[in-house]
């Protein structure tokens, strides 16, 4: 059998996993890294075989052009992707990582005519649902405020005005593709979909999280935990089990 080869500027694995199965792929958040996920592949890794998506601009990527719209990160994350579509594969995106998870699952059922076997979409809000933000527009300032807001960046690191000058620009890009991104209504996809969401979420409701339900005509449903728009970070255990219990049923 010939080994897949991956793109590994898109494309990383943190834990070794099972060679046959399901395989798993993690979308980040605005200003996120693959690496925010190795904490899921090691929980993961003896069940499933994870990978995660690095973005342009950002860790080894750092000086690659940071993207400005949620078409080109799906096209560059579908054409670096390609190769692991002919097995079992499953998304899971946060926040931004969510739409960008949806948006390659809609190109790998328009271009290969077969959807995601699940796709999960965690702390983010339907695409048919909408909020006028405007957090690419703030100065430096604001952004770090936004930062320290959100919860999902050491404080440390907002104090280090050299790390300020790397992780702003693509975080500012971030912000711009998600924030100006529009949903085009077309086919639903026909994959289940599985949301999950902290209770204190102030980024998505639970009824913008179940609105996730009309993109899809596969079972739906909706996981809540304890917490804001980062649960995950205090939830790795729980949300490692949402994900097995629904690949392993779906593979058995």
């Amino acid at each position: 059998m010939t080994e897949t080869v991956l793109d590994e500027m898109w494309i990383r694995r943190f834990s070794p996993g099972p060679d046959r199965g399901a395989t798993l792929v993690c979308f980040p958040h605005a200003g996120g890294s693959a690496s925010y996920f190795r904490p899921m592949s090691n929980a993961l890794k003896s069940s499933l075989q994870v990978f995660a998506v690095q973005y342009p601009g950002r860790q080894d990527r750092l000086h690659h052009r940071c993207l400005t719209t949620i078409d080109e990160f799906a096209d560059e994350a579908f054409t670096a992707l390609e190769p692991l579509m002919n097995r079992p594969l499953s998304f899971f995106g946060h926040s931004m990582g969510a739409v960008i998870a949806f948006e390659v699952a809609n190109r790998m059922k328009e271009r290969l005519g077969a959807a995601p076997s699940t796709l999960f979409v965690s702390g983010r809000r339907a695409p048919s649902t909408h909020r006028e933000v405007g957090i690419h527009l703030l100065d430096d300032a604001g952004l770090v405020e936004e930062l320290k807001r959100g919860s999902g960046t050491d404080a440390r690191i907002l104090e280090d005005k050299d790390v300020l000058r790397m992780i702003l620009p693509p975080l500012r890009s971030d912000y711009t593709a998600v924030e100006t991104y529009q949903w085009r209504p077309g086919p639903k996809l026909d994959c289940p979909v599985v949301a999950l969401v902290g209770d204190e979420d102030e980024n998505v409701s639970l009824d913008e999280a179940r609105a996730w339900e009309e993109h899809t005509t596969g079972p739906f449903s909706l996981n809540t935990f304890s917490g804001g728009h980062f649960y995950l970070a205090d939830h790795q255990s729980a949300v490692a089990d949402v994900v097995t219990r629904q690949l392993l049923s779906r593979t058995a």
